[in-house]
């Protein structure tokens, strides 16, 4: 088991090897930028995208702590494409506590798919995923959330609990946290060891995952001062792989 939080290190290629390895690898905010060529100006300004997302309204907890928008994208050789809208659907097996049925999510607004950080993040992960799995086709689903937290509720990153998505890979790419704590990830076996415990803290700090190996959580958050606006801004990417 280890426990670190993200720090300075590989480049894309080590990035494929882990996941080979041992089914996860942890990018730094630095390694990141430095991949995307941004520094905290892009990130500030790509993070402003998050006040646009709207409530979840699916949340069988009751729960108004999850804001969200969807978009749904091919990439493969002939670059990034992104597909007709349509519901977002998990199986209840996959998620007990929201699956089961379509899910009419809004979609990603003009203004974020223009930003280059968007297609420029799936681009490298897509590079990572390819050479880690010896493909080059994909499903993508961009899932970028807020979560929020105050004085009247806890806000759940992972409201079902450990958990898959039922995707190939999986990722997490911290944007934004305001005023607040917790928010820590894990990775566990399917045997319940636990692999991995860090909290991604700065913009850029990213997670990457095989979700058909290893299970994933994070912990709530709380906001540090009540009476101030608290909230933690990411960015989820699933890939499937894609036969052609």
């Amino acid at each position: 088991m280890s426990e670190k939080t993200a720090t300075p290190g590989p480049s894309a290629a080590t990035a494929s090897a882990d996941l080979v390895e041992q089914g996860w690898h942890l990018q730094s905010s630095d390694t990141v930028s430095r991949l995307l060529g941004v520094g905290d100006a892009e990130w500030a300004a790509y993070a402003d995208h998050w006040d646009d997302l709207v409530l979840d309204t699916y949340m069988k907890d009751g729960g108004t702590y999850r804001n969200r928008r969807y978009g749904h994208f091919r990439l493969d050789v002939d670059g990034l494409r992104q597909l007709p809208h349509a519901p977002y659907r998990q199986e209840s097996a996959v998620n007990p506590l929201n699956g089961g049925i379509d899910r009419h999510f809004e979609p990603l607004t003009d203004a974020f798919l223009a930003n280059p950080l968007t297609s420029e993040v799936v681009r490298m992960l897509g590079e990572i995923f390819s050479a880690a799995e010896g493909i080059g086709a994909w499903d993508v689903k961009l899932h970028p959330f807020r979560i929020i937290t105050g004085a009247d509720q806890v806000g759940k990153p992972a409201p079902q609990g450990r958990h898959r998505d039922g995707s190939t890979f999986v990722t997490s790419l911290l944007v934004r946290r305001n005023n607040v704590e917790g928010g820590e990830s894990s990775l566990h076996g399917d045997d319940d060891t636990l692999l991995l415990r860090s909290t991604l803290s700065r913009p850029g700090d990213q997670l990457l995952v095989d979700d058909r190996r290893l299970l994933h959580d994070v912990t709530p958050l709380r906001a540090v001062d009540p009476a101030l606006p608290a909230y933690r801004d990411v960015l989820i990417v699933d890939f499937d792989r894609l036969s052609a």
